[in-house]
């Protein structure tokens, strides 16, 4: 079992900015794939970023490019999302995922792990 636990959300002003994190543990592995997604109410849950432990591939929906950056930290087994330039339309609650098989993915269900969300709101 993986437990995934997200801190860092909260209230911001449009334009503003808020940094993510999703701290690992149990039996994590170098071959997973950490992926952020957002749910806004009454909306799919949406792919927003995705690393890789090893090696470090990275893949951005392409709304969030250029605004939003993910990172990790192996010594921590925690995951980053850095949001900049923030706007109303970003505000949701933000899940953290892992993926056993190391494949890249855009898709909810080829993530095995969740955490239990942060909720970013951003004020206009």
């Amino acid at each position: 079992q993986v437990q995934l636990v997200e801190s860092g959300g909260g209230l911001v002003q449009a334009g503003g900015s808020l940094r993510l994190s999703c701290a690992a543990s149990g039996r994590t592995r170098s071959t997973y794939v950490m992926g952020w997604f957002r749910q806004a109410p009454g909306k799919e849950r949406d792919f927003v970023a995705a690393i890789a432990w090893s090696g470090g591939s990275i893949d951005y929906a392409d709304s969030m490019r250029g605004r939003f950056t993910i990172s990790k930290d192996n010594a921590k087994n925690t995951v980053y999302l850095q949001m900049n330039s923030l706007k109303p339309e970003d505000t949701a609650v933000y899940y953290c995922a892992a993926g056993r098989f190391g494949k890249m993915s855009r898709r909810p269900y080829e993530y095995d792990y969740w955490g239990q969300g942060t909720q970013v709101t951003v004020s206009s």
